[in-house]
């Protein structure tokens, strides 16, 4: 089975990174946006399975987006993970008022990235994360 991922992050060395981890992984597709208006872009024309988005961005941040998706029938299916560097109780719990399957502090790990998405997705035969 196919992944389609979005990694949304302003920092290129995060996205290189996550998009790496993903690879790697066998994720059937990866997409990128550096900015809240490229992802917007992309979730209006795109289904994704797994998003993972920066809470902080200079333009739309990461709770304005999962603020779209939870109205957007398209994005409905999608595994939503916030990730910063900042620990924020606030932007945890609003993240996950609206939607956020998980939160993710800067720095992480492949295998901590690659076992969240495990467990988000369930076990699923043919991808090896």
């Amino acid at each position: 089975m196919a992944f389609h991922a979005l990694i949304v992050d302003d920092s290129s060395a995060v996205r290189a990174f996550v998009r790496a981890s993903l690879e790697d992984a066998d994720f059937a597709r990866v997409q990128e946006a550096e900015t809240g208006f490229e992802a917007l872009r992309l979730l209006a024309a795109n289904a994704f399975d797994v998003v993972i988005v920066d809470v902080n961005m200079p333009d739309i941040n990461g709770l304005e987006l999962l603020a779209f998706m939870k109205k957007s029938p398209r994005q409905q299916g999608a595994r939503k993970i916030l990730i910063s560097t900042q620990v924020d109780g606030l932007d945890a719990k609003r993240g996950t008022e609206l939607g956020a399957d998980a939160f993710l502090q800067k720095p992480f790990e492949v295998d901590e990235l690659r076992e969240l998405i495990r467990g988000l997705l369930g076990s699923t035969e043919g991808v090896s994360l």
